[in-house]
């Protein structure tokens, strides 16, 4: 038996450990941002119930049973030994309050997604497959307020009202993902960033790039999105290495 395939007497267990994995795995590929940042995942039908990590724990060191069940619609969140860090609570709240499409978030400050963030023009063309996946499916947020307490929160979840665009670019900032799953939401997660650095390093090079035609581009996000249990299988290989390591995010 794997770590990962045990069930201790915690509710939503295996979205636990699935949500331990993508922490551990976001670590190792150094994307986290030291014991800041934040992943959520809805647990009941409305999305107003959430799991999400503690508060300053690093991502390398969290396990299943330390994540937090949180409720967007409680006022007192914030009062309680087991408080979320109030910009989590701020910007996960107001998104899972008003964006029941987004069942997964993940907000990190990746090195070259927040180096597109941080240029005046944030948008990422489709110059390659990865960078195609994402044609006409991200928002940019170009009014950056400071930290994501309460007011910032809610203003960033009202440009996710459209279920297309899953990505938010979130100008001077880094970038936040949505998806049904952690593994949809790790993927598309993975892959931006691999986008955002084939982009950067093309930019670079100070050659012309090659761009893709905008019929090419939607074709093949079409096609990728289409792709069967490349997400599923992703993440499972990754629980897979965990564990072979002796990992104890499942725990």
């Amino acid at each position: 038996m794997t770590v990962s395939s045990q069930r201790p007497n915690i509710a939503h267990w295996q979205d636990r450990v699935d949500l331990a994995a993508a922490f551990r795995w976001t670590a190792r590929l150094n994307m986290h941002e030291g014991v800041a940042n934040h992943f959520s995942l809805a647990i009941d039908p409305d999305g107003t119930r959430f799991l999400m990590n503690p508060n300053q724990r690093h991502f390398a060191r969290i396990k299943a049973s330390d994540l937090l069940e949180i409720d967007a619609n409680a006022p007192d969140t914030l009062q309680g030994p087991d408080a979320p860090d109030p910009t989590a609570w701020g910007l996960h709240g107001g998104i899972h309050r008003a964006c029941p499409h987004a069942r997964c978030v993940m907000h990190v400050h990746s090195i070259f997604a927040t180096v597109l963030a941080s240029l005046a023009d944030s948008r990422l063309p489709p110059i390659d497959q990865n960078c195609a996946t994402f044609y006409n499916r991200y928002v940019i947020d170009e009014g950056y307020g400071g930290l994501a307490f309460e007011e910032e929160g809610t203003r960033c979840a009202a440009l996710l009202t459209d279920p297309k665009k899953k990505v938010m670019i979130m100008g001077n900032h880094g970038v936040l993902i949505i998806g049904q799953s952690v593994a949809e939401t790790f993927n598309r997660l993975y892959y931006f960033e691999r986008a955002a650095e084939t982009y950067i390093r093309a930019l670079q090079t100070g050659q012309p790039l090659r761009i893709l035609s905008d019929e090419i581009a939607e074709k093949t996000a079409q096609e990728l999105e289409d792709y069967p249990e490349q997400d599923v299988r992703h993440l499972a290989e990754l629980k897979a290495i965990l564990d072979e390591e002796g990992s104890n995010y499942a725990t």
